[in-house]
């Protein structure tokens, strides 16, 4: 009888830790601010290429922190390029009026 008891009083003490093992194994759902780090990740991992190293590590440094989208937003497109590079030389010839207006006009479309 007493070790019916003695069973039963063990039983009882271990059942909160089985309980507590179960909620521990549960998946949670990642939050918004880690999902967007694990697309980042892909993204950074599609872009490393064949780099190995020391040079992956940097770049994946870099581009995890976010440096690859400052650098491609300070460059701006290639359209935006060129119009500043033909601005650049209409101001230097000193054009101004429909003779700017032209050059510029073929600038961009070169």
């Amino acid at each position: 009888m007493k070790s019916l008891i003695a069973a039963a009083c063990l039983s009882l003490a271990f059942s909160p830790l089985a309980f507590a093992q179960d909620k521990k194994d549960a998946k949670k759902e990642p939050s918004a601010a880690q999902k967007k780090q694990q697309e980042r990740m892909k993204d950074c991992n599609e872009k490393v290429g064949e780099r190995k190293g020391d040079e992956r590590k940097k770049f994946m440094s870099s581009c995890l922190k976010g440096e690859m989208d400052k650098k491609a937003e300070a460059k701006g497109t290639p359209q935006q390029e060129r119009m500043k590079s033909c601005n650049a030389q209409a101001s230097k010839k000193g054009m101004k009026g429909d003779e700017r207006k032209k050059f510029m006009s073929d600038c961009l479309k070169g």
